[in-house]
This record gives C-alpha cells, sequence and structure tokens, in this order.
C-alpha cells in the first residue's frame, strides 16, 4: 500500500520553519558577539541589572558554558556533526514544534561553530566568545547560541514527554491503550467497535427478560376457588 502524498513528500513549511528559526538564532548570536567584542572591555563585568545580569566579555576554547576548556577540536567536531544530523533529519519533520525546536538547537550549534571555526587562535580552536553573566543561576558565563541551545533541549524534552513525533502524529501511553483496548469487543471479521456499560448492562438484561416471562406465575395456575387448575 502507497503511503499518504502527505506523509510521502518533504514538508517544505516545515524545513522553512527550521531553517527560519536557524537564521534567526545565528543572526542574533554574531550580532551580539561583534558589538561584546567592539565595545566591551575584556575580562571587565559590566552591571545591567544589578547582580542579576552582567556582561563580562571572555573568550571560551571549551564547550557551552566554559565546561572542557582543553578540547576546542573535539567540541568543532561535534558541533559539525550535530549540524549534520539535523539537516539530514530535517527531511523527516513535519511537526512544527520540532522544526522550531531543531532550528533553534541547529542555530545554537551553528553559532558557536562559526566562532570555532573562524576566530583566533585558529581553524577548529577559535575561541567562543562569552558575555552573559547570570551569577545568581550559575557561575558559567554563556552567550546567546547557548541560551537557544538549552531552551531547545526543554522543549525537545517535552515534546518527547508529551508523545509528540517527527511527523507530528501522537503516541499513544501504554496505559491509555490498554484503556481503549478494554473496552472494546471483536466483530465478525475481525473488526472493534466499542461498548459503553450502560449499553452492556441494558442487553444483559433483555436476554434475562424472556426467561422470566417464560415461567407463569404460581397463582395464574390457581382459579377463582382457589385450587390448581388441571
Amino acid at each position: 500500500m502507497s503511503r499518504p502524498a502527505s506523509r510521502a513528500k518533504v514538508s517544505v513549511r516545515a524545513i522553512a520553519a527550521l531553517a527560519f528559526a536557524a537564521v534567526v538564532v545565528v543572526a542574533f548570536d554574531q550580532v551580539a558577539k561583534a558589538l561584546v567584542v567592539a565595545n566591551l572591555p575584556y575580562g571587565t563585568p559590566v552591571p545591567i541589572l544589578g547582580g542579576a545580569l552582567q556582561f563580562l566579555y571572555v573568550r571560551n576554547p571549551g564547550a557551552a558554558f566554559s565546561f572542557a576548556v582543553n578540547m576546542t577540536w573535539v567540541f568543532s567536531i561535534i558541533s559539525a556533526a550535530v549540524v549534520v544530523a539535523i539537516i539530514i533529519y530535517s527531511r523527516r519533520i513535519r511537526s512544527m514544534w520540532w522544526a522550531v525546536v531543531l532550528g533553534m538547537l541547529l542555530g545554537g550549534a551553528l553559532g558557536n561553530l562559526i566562532d570555532r571555526l573562524f576566530r583566533e587562535p585558529g581553524f577548529g580552536r577559535g575561541h567562543v566568545v562569552d558575555f552573559i553573566s547570570t551569577p545568581w543561576m550559575m557561575p558559567a558565563i554563556y552567550n546567546v547560541a547557548d541560551s537557544f541551545i538549552c531552551i531547545s533541549m526543554v522543549v525537545f524534552v517535552l515534546l518527547v514527554i508529551l508523545g509528540v513525533n517527527l511527523d507530528g502524529s501522537r503516541t499513544v501511553s501504554a496505559k491509555r491503550g490498554a484503556a481503549q483496548a478494554d473496552t472494546t469487543e471483536p466483530l465478525d471479521g475481525g473488526a472493534a467497535f466499542s461498548v459503553p456499560a450502560t449499553d452492556a448492562a441494558s442487553a444483559a438484561a433483555d436476554v434475562a427478560e424472556p426467561k422470566r416471562a417464560s415461567r407463569p406465575e404460581q397463582h395464574d395456575r390457581r382459579d377463582a376457588l382457589g385450587h390448581d387448575a388441571t
């Protein structure tokens, strides 16, 4: 049996949404980094909202949030692999939610990959520009790309929990599927239909009623004088 056309063809809308989200994130990230490099002093905190939010321009050779600073090449390869994987799987996406989420993840990975490829000290070893500091939340310093990566991962987990698939369908939980199976009965030919509890009770009463009617009551078998009818 051939698959429906809507499932067989690539969803242009989903790919367009993914690409748009990725471009917006990359543009936002790179413009913010350019402004930081041009205007902020290196290594000097600049209060924005008191102690809640500060801009602190640093260069990070490691992963997001300044982790593993001596593994720049490794994270360059990982970022490139993430980008390639998202591009390959984009053909399977039908859900707009998944398109936006993976677009944000793609944009975040590209934003930091651009830094690692083209910033000093060299290709594949470039240091990522970080500048956002929120001491009340975490001691690490991060950037716009890191923020969108975290947001996309949170929504990613929510979509998995809610059972939303890449093609836009919903996965029925085992508990719900078992409940639906308990309320179905097979028909001739293998089909099934739902039988509400009230209808089942009514059917049972209809079957029992003729049996009661086929038994004459004892007083009907006596005549008017109280003698048994012969």
